[in-house]
């Protein structure tokens, strides 16, 4: 006695036509590639910026070492070199944007996540916070440096230039204890179950 197979009650068109936009919708997360590829292409050109900002440098220097030995030219040379770190650094940034947008909206990246030694941990993107957090490192330490760079520029005319110069430096210590405190908080093996929870109820 063969036994009918039942038939599959057809979707409704409303349940229909909402499947295919949620998939359009969750695909189109899809455009997000066109910022990665814009911060990796960034990212490249700063990082040669720097490059070639420290080669110019070092053409000027060894077209008059002695020269620059003795002081005539070596703040320009000083100069350089800040605006080169200060290149890498911004090239760091959209490198780092890049991977973590790529994570957070398309795909894990599988290099990364094969060893725990793949990458540093503050690299881990797992949210948006993670990206901030990333992000907003690096941009302290941008900021950090164009107000060094600014430093070797000024001209202490007055006593109370070397009172700003001073209080510039306390604020920037300030800023990466801030920093390296916030880092460690939130780092693995320091929050409050490291070492075996809350013990005040042993």
């Amino acid at each position: 006695m063969s036994t009918k197979e039942p038939t599959p009650k057809p979707k409704p068109a409303a349940s229909l036509i909402e499947t295919i936009f949620e998939t359009f919708l969750f695909n189109s997360r899809l455009i997000v590639i066109l910022a990665v590829l814009g911060s990796l292409v960034g990212s490249v050109l700063m990082f040669l910026k720097g490059t070639l900002s420290i080669y110019a440098a070092a053409v000027h220097f060894f077209h008059a070492p002695m020269s620059m030995a003795h002081g005539a030219g070596g703040e320009e040379l000083s100069i350089a070199l800040i605006s080169s770190v200060d290149s890498y650094l911004f090239a760091t940034v959209l490198l780092i944007f890049a991977m973590g947008i790529y994570e957070l909206f398309i795909s894990k990246i599988d290099p990364a996540s094969r060893t725990e030694d793949s990458r540093p941990n503050w690299l881990a993107i797992h949210s948006l916070d993670d990206l901030k957090s990333a992000v907003g490192k690096v941009i302290v330490m941008i900021l950090i440096v164009r107000l060094f760079e600014t430093a070797v520029q000024m001209k202490y005319d007055q006593p109370l230039h070397l009172v700003y110069l001073g209080i510039s430096a306390v604020s920037v210590s300030l800023a990466l204890y801030l920093v390296h405190a916030g880092h460690t908080k939130h780092a693995p093996g320091h929050g409050p179950d490291a070492h075996g929870g809350d013990r005040r109820g042993a």
